[in-house]
Parts: C-alpha cells; structure tokens; sequence
C-alpha cells in the first residue's frame, strides 16, 4: 500500500465542524466593516517578488528567511504573498483608486516559512484594512475603534491596546543612527539576531524577546524624545481621540512593528491567553508605501488581525452560533422520497434564508432521523405518503421542547420563517 499525502507542515485542513466558528468571525468582521463604510477588495495569491522586497525591506526576516519565492516558466521570481498590505497598495496603484480617499479591507491566506508553533503557521489567515487619502489622526482613531467594535461583536474581552509613534522618516532616520550608537555600547549583552540586525534593522533589536536582553532594551533610547511638532501633535491627537471614545491604552516606545514601511501611529492589541503568540491585531499609518511602490504621494493607514489567533481565543468561550442547518427533510416511502426534493426546492424559493437539507439515499424512518439528529438541525421535517395525500408536512423539534405539529405545505415556509 502506497503511503499517505498528508498536508504540508504547518498547513492545516479547516474540516467541517470547524467552519462554523471560523465562518461566524467572517460574517461578524463584514458586517462591522460594512457599517464603517469599507469595500471588499481582493487580490492575488502570488506577486511579484520585487514587490515585497520594495515594500517590506530586503533585509526584514521575510524577506531574508520566510518568503515562499520560486521562478516561474518565464524566469520572473514570483512570491505567495507574506502579507496583505503591499499587494492592495499595488492594486490601488494599478487600478487607479488614488483619485480620491478610499476605505478598502480584505481577507484570505498569507505564506511564511516559518517554524510551526500554535498561532504561527506556515499557512495564516488575515482579515485586513487599508485606508488611502487621509492624512489626519482622526482616520487612525477611527480604524482602531473599528477593531473594538468587532472584538464586542465577538464577545471578546480579554484584549489591551498598545500605541506607540514612529515619527516621520526623517525623524525615525535620527532616531535610527542614535539607537545604533547605544547598540554599540552593548555588542557584548546582544543577542545572534540583534547583532546581525544592528545595522540593517535597529529597530527589530527592541522587539526581541531575549531574556538576557530585557535590561538593554529597558534603558535604550525611547522615539518619542526624537519627535517633532507636527508628529506629537499627530500622537497627541491620536490619543485624546482614544480616550473620549472611552478607550482605554497604553504607551509602549518600544512597539516598532516589524516591516520597514511604517511611520507615525502604530498600535497592538494583545492577549496574554495564547502564550507568546499575544499579538492578536497590528497596525499603523504608512504614509511613504504608496510613492515607494511607484504611486503618487498618499497617506495610509491600516491592520491586519490574525484569524487563527481569533479562532484559538474563540474556542475558549465560544460565541453562541446558528445552526448550519435549520431543519432536515425526512421522506417515508418511495411516493415521498419521489416528492422530497421538489418539495424542498419549493421551500428554498418561498423562504431563501433557510438551510434545509434533505434526506438522500433512502432509508428507513429510524435511519432517517438518525441522519436529521447527526445534522444539527432543530427541525425535522416528516413527508410520508399521508401527508402528500392531506398537501401537509409534520413538523417535529429535535433540540429541546416543542411538540410534533403538521402543517399545510402553503404554509409551512411561513411557518419556519417564524421560528428560524
């Protein structure tokens, strides 16, 4: 017997009776995405690689270590993409959206190449905002209140708000050399990653992890005594918007983010219930990405949520969630089995809504409600040949209380849409 295919490390098989969970958490971001104004956009999985080198930074671990890049049959090196940011930057470039400000989001699977570990995976799911044209803190607020509104929809509590600036270029770029200089005066206390980072990606060192390096962080120098007037009004601004939404957070200048093309706001909300995994959504304004890429001039702004990190939080105190299927036809005899999908069509056209499944493949009355238990469904429906004879349909509860009724089959749409 030949060995079994099993799917790729760190790629996981979403099977059915997990879909339900996963599918709430979508219908709950749409519908709060709808309600702040923002448009679906979707874009490729595969890009090209140059994008994400131009975007995130060639010597960013994404680029350096965990990228899925190949060449394809014509010699382009194409990427699946690591992340969502830079491909909508390039579609809005490409699709020519920069006229005027624009409210997108996305989401769909991101690749990276990274060591498997419970909410890391080589395979990752992101729902993702992008907000193009506005330039004040007010869009930033906005965006952030987004993501409470959602964790409210969710039922989610257990979440804290970071914030942090990193300044204009310019000012990041001053920040950088001085941040290098202290640095030096450590070489000995760093560890193998903050060494071959020091001179590429500075800022990556205040992210590190590295016990014995909590007492060299602790005392580097902090972003904010590098701001100008205008970025601290911007910080300022940002914060007193936060706080009379009556949204708690705390400051952390040592929250850099990880990609090269962040500037100003950037923010982090966190849970300590997913062990070293406690970044559940990240984000931030962007204001260069857009003219780096090849566009006009464009502030940005935006997030991505990990959806895994959702769904392990989730399955702790699951939300209360709709049955898959609101009720299973059950057909008694050849003459209603004959009947049962004309009927069930029939109730799908008078009643859209509904999630009705119906029996197929026969089987004893016994076998059929075996099936219509294994369903999940709160109703089954009975069609026998008496009930073809009286145009009627038993309605029978499955879940919890009720008693067996029968109903015109007129009116049996109706009927459900009362109780569904």
């Amino acid at each position: 017997m030949e060995k079994n295919i099993q799917a790729i490390r760190g790629m996981h098989d979403l099977l059915p009776e997990a879909s339900p969970l996963w599918q709430a958490i979508e219908d709950r971001a749409r519908a709060v995405l709808e309600a702040y104004g923002y448009a679906e956009i979707r874009t490729p999985l595969v890009e090209m690689t140059e994008l994400f080198k131009r975007s995130i930074g060639e010597v960013t671990d994404i680029c350096e270590k965990e990228m899925y890049s190949f060449a394809d049959r014509n010699g382009d090196s194409l990427s699946l993409r690591p992340e969502g940011t830079a491909s909508c930057v390039r579609a809005v470039i490409e699709g020519g959206l920069l006229g005027q400000a624009q409210r997108l989001w996305y989401r769909g699977p991101m690749f990276r190449h990274e060591r498997p570990q419970r909410g890391r995976y080589r395979q990752f799911h992101q729902i993702g905002v992008e907000v193009f044209g506005l330039t004040g803190p007010d869009i930033d607020i906005e965006v952030v209140l987004l993501t409470r509104r959602l964790w409210q929809a969710l039922g989610l509590t257990n979440l804290r708000l970071e914030v942090n600036t990193l300044g204009s270029g310019e000012e990041r770029a001053v920040y950088r050399a001085e941040l290098i200089r202290y640095l030096e005066g450590h070489l000995e206390r760093l560890d193998a990653d903050s060494r071959n980072r020091l001179y590429t990606n500075p800022l990556r060192v205040l992210d590190s992890k590295h016990p014995d390096m909590a007492g060299v962080i602790a005392a580097a120098p902090s972003i904010l005594d590098f701001l100008g007037e205008e970025s601290r009004a911007h910080f300022e601004g940002f914060r007193a918007g936060l706080a009379a939404a009556g949204l708690a957070c705390t400051v952390n200048p040592r929250l850099v983010r990880g990609l090269d093309y962040y500037n100003r706001t950037v923010f982090e909300w966190i849970t300590e219930d997913l062990g070293a995994q406690g970044t559940v959504c990240a984000g931030g304004r962007y204001d260069g990405l857009v003219e780096q890429l090849g566009g006009r001039a464009t502030p940005a702004v935006g997030f991505a949520l990990g959806l895994e990190r959702l769904v392990a939080l989730l399955e702790q105190t699951p939300p209360p969630l709709a049955p898959q299927v609101h009720a299973y036809l059950v057909a008694v005899g050849e003459a209603a089995q004959a009947r049962a999908l004309q009927v069930a069509e029939g109730l799908r056209d008078g009643l859209p809504g509904l999630r009705l499944m119906c029996n197929c493949g026969g089987g004893n009355f016994k076998n059929q409600f075996k099936k219509a238990d294994r369903s999940g469904a709160p109703l089954a429906l009975v069609l026998g040949e008496g009930e073809i004879e009286r145009g009627t349909v038993q309605v029978k509860p499955l879940r919890g209380e009720g008693e067996q009724v029968e109903v015109p089959l007129a009116d049996l749409a109706g009927y459900l849409a009362e109780r569904i």
